[in-house]
């Protein structure tokens, strides 16, 4: 990017406050509704066991992290009403609603009837995360540019930095799964296509199959072409994979232009699958360390997220139309 976006005053403390003091991220994600749940459905109060999960996490890994991503049900709230997360430590909330609506080959991005921007805000948190299912030739990919600006018009509204994840899927009925070839243009051509409509930083998909193409020359061309068609910056989410392929990939990332990492389950997924007793002891350990090893690499690499905007000088009178500038 040659030339710097202009940013607000809000949307910079934001994302000032999710990234170290050198504009790197290194965020966890914990925002997943489905996938925690279901380890606790057999509990007498499954709601309570999740909750609590969460707070675990936020207490032991946010202090090795630039910000979390929580979701609002079982995540933020808990996590905020007893400090369970630092203070120190940035905070981005999930607006869209879990999963998708329609078919695996027409998928649907969905925002609750009962949250958005305006409570995201209004709960203290440093930035907004939308997630879409996207394909540029699903025929709902209209509708998802359209969420995509409609809710960074809110972003707008509000002046909250938006973090903008895209999760690409085959739009053929037939065929479930993208091609190597097919799955990497569709993660690039998503960036191009909605970036420039909204979000402030994009995190996105690794561009490779990797179970396909392990030669990271494949990777590094990959990623390079991903940081070429987005307009903004963008952090690398970690999809399940394992800590080791993730740590890889993170490198390969940053050294192409990404400015940190935005990852969950690579990380945490073991805590939910060993005994309770044995939680902490892997959290305060393994987890800690995987944090701060990534933390190391994207330090090393990473390109600063601030290297793409600026601020506007100001006037000593600026604040009296910082409310109607945002309109």
């Amino acid at each position: 990017m040659t030339q710097k976006l202009n940013i607000t005053l809000g949307k910079r403390r934001g994302l000032s406050q999710c990234a170290d003091r050198n504009g790197i991220f290194n965020i966890l994600a914990l925002d997943h509704r489905q996938v925690v749940k279901k380890v606790f459905a057999e509990k007498p109060d499954p709601y309570v066991e999740a909750a609590e999960f969460k707070r675990e996490v936020a207490r032991t890994l946010g202090p090795v992290s630039t910000a979390m991503l929580l979701d609002p049900s079982i995540g933020a709230g808990p996590c905020l009403a007893d400090d369970s997360l630092p203070g120190t430590c940035g905070l981005i909330v999930t607006v869209e609603s879990s999963g998708y609506s329609g078919p695996s080959h027409a998928r649907v991005s969905r925002l609750p009837a009962d949250w958005g921007v305006d409570g995201i805000k209004r709960l203290g948190a440093s930035a907004v995360k939308l997630l879409v299912y996207y394909h540029h030739q699903s025929e709902t990919a209209s509708a998802m540019r359209e969420l995509v600006s409609s809710v960074h018009e809110d972003c707008q509204k509000q002046d909250i930095a938006l973090f903008l994840e895209i999760l690409t899927y085959s739009p053929d009925p037939d065929n479930v799964k993208l091609s190597p070839e097919r799955y990497t243009d569709a993660v690039i051509q998503a960036a191009s296509d909605l970036t420039p409509l909204g979000g402030d930083i994009l995190k996105a998909e690794f561009p490779v199959n990797v179970a396909i193409h392990p030669e990271h020359q494949v990777w590094e061309d990959a990623c390079q072409s991903l940081s070429q068609a987005s307009s903004k910056p963008w952090v690398l989410l970690s999809a399940g994979v394992d800590y080791d392929v993730f740590s890889q990939q993170a490198e390969v990332a940053c050294k192409a232009g990404a400015s940190g990492i935005l990852a969950g389950r690579a990380i945490w997924k073991e805590a939910l699958e060993v005994p309770q007793s044995k939680r902490l002891t892997f959290l305060n350990t393994i987890g800690r360390e995987r944090m701060q090893a990534l933390h190391q690499i994207c330090s090393q690499y990473a390109t600063p997220y601030s290297a793409f905007y600026q601020t506007e000088s100001l006037a000593e009178d600026w604040h009296t139309e910082y409310f109607t500038g945002l309109t």
